[in-house]
């Protein structure tokens, strides 16, 4: 099957495996790389990161076992990993894959991770410490909305792109637009080295809202359970902070965010598990409004550990190497 995705053709194929949060994404990705001899590129901000298992839905040992996994694990949570770095070592991972004559299989949900893979990041101004300084402390001042009003005046694309919530990225736009003295939309345009060598295949998840919204919710819930395997999220995020303090970023993930808070007695337990629930669901809209954005994505309108899904996407693929023989 491998050789009619890749004989008779310059460039390997690169499959892209996107989708919201608990969409299946993971059990298609092995199914796709047991059928077709493929090798899985974990696409994903937080399970770079080590020790961070139970708020992460990273693939579980036996199923890495099954299928070789990259960029899974490769960090300290003291450490901080930026899309730069991600997209440097997922393509070297991708041309040694290839080089094994192996199908390479991007999968996961970080929208900006996948851009900096696929199209490149350009070489934005370095960090300006004072600005950086006085924009939190504006923030705190002012309020959450006030960043995001800033950035509106400065650059309405990237404004309309990033969370109201998200104030790393915030002053970060905020930064490139001053110091570049040009939109950081713009800036993106220039600078920037797309990803060459390879064919893609984007194929995404888009299972029923609905019943989206009830396996998040239920899967947020489990995190917190106090019988999940190796013990609730709230028991590792004690272990972390006892061994990391509480500076990493990582910690301010989902689920870990708010498991800090109930050890730190703000919230009940009840109320971390809604707000996890509530966050995991905004951050499905986001990925799903981010990932429309991608070009030529072959939708399939299911979970990914469906059966029929999975059909759908081996003909797919089986479809679209039978094309390039043509």
């Amino acid at each position: 099957m491998v050789a009619l995705l890749t004989a008779a053709y310059p460039d390997p194929l690169l499959v892209i495996l996107l989708g919201p949060t608990a969409s299946g994404k993971t059990a298609l990705s092995l199914t796709l790389a047991e059928h077709f001899a493929g090798e899985i590129v974990s696409c994903d901000s937080v399970a770079v990161y080590r020790e961070m298992e139970i708020g992460t839905a990273k693939p579980s040992i036996s199923e890495r076992r099954r299928v070789p996994h990259h960029l899974i694990d490769i960090y300290s949570p003291a450490e901080h990993s930026t899309a730069g770095d991600y997209a440097r070592l997922a393509r070297q991972a991708l041309k040694e894959i290839a080089a094994r004559n192996h199908l390479p299989i991007v999968t996961g949900g970080t929208g900006l991770y996948l851009r900096a893979l696929t199209d490149g990041l350009f070489a934005g101004p370095q960090r300006l410490p004072d600005l950086r300084a006085r924009l939190e402390h504006s923030n705190k001042k002012h309020g959450q909305a006030w960043l995001h009003g800033v950035l509106t005046r400065l650059d309405r694309p990237s404004a309309a792109r990033i969370h109201a919530n998200d104030t790393p990225k915030l002053i970060r736009a905020i930064e490139v637009s001053l110091a570049a003295r040009q939109p950081i939309s713009e800036a993106w345009k220039t600078g920037r080295h797309p990803l060459t060598g390879f064919r893609i295949l984007r194929l995404g998840l888009d299972p029923d809202r609905k019943a989206l919204y009830a396996r998040i919710d239920a899967r947020a819930k489990q995190m917190f359970a106090p019988e999940t395997i190796n013990g609730s999220l709230i028991e590792e995020t004690r272990l972390l902070i006892s061994k990391y303090g509480e500076s990493p970023r990582a910690f301010d993930s989902l689920g870990y965010k708010q498991a800090r808070a109930v050890l730190r007695g703000e919230i009940t337990l009840p109320e971390a598990i809604v707000a996890a629930q509530q966050g995991h669901r905004n951050y499905a809209k986001r990925q799903l409004t981010w990932f429309r954005r991608e070009p030529d994505v072959l939708w399939l309108r299911g979970f990914g550990d469906d059966p029929v899904i999975a059909t759908q996407a081996i003909a797919a693929m089986q479809t679209y190497g039978a094309k390039m023989l043509l």
